[in-house]
């Protein structure tokens, strides 16, 4: 079996995040009728991107910017944090297995 590096991983996990972040969005967005709010659920998929909006660009910025750099910046931690704790993780979880080996 091929050993991918932690960057690989931290890379695919944070694309992933991505992909179900903007899904998330994009569903709970056109369904807002329907549901009568956003779509249950949604805080949860989307809280690595809240997280970075609300303690790294919210101190930067006001809250009068546009739709498409909020939604950029809200991807982009989603992206960036899942990527980075997976990172980290994997780092973590690389050096218990080795100096159990050992």
């Amino acid at each position: 079996m091929k050993k991918l590096k932690t960057h690989t991983i931290a890379l695919y996990a944070g694309i992933i995040a991505l992909v179900v972040g903007l899904a998330a969005f994009t569903l709970s967005w056109n369904l807002w009728d329907t549901w009568g709010g956003p779509m249950p659920g949604v805080q949860i998929l989307l809280f690595p991107g809240n997280l970075t909006l609300v303690w790294v660009w919210h101190p930067l910025f006001t809250e009068e910017i546009n739709f498409w750099p909020k939604l950029a910046m809200l991807m982009l931690g989603q992206f960036s944090v899942v990527a980075s704790v997976v990172a980290l993780l994997t780092c973590i979880l690389r050096k218990i297995k080795f100096h159990e080996r050992h």
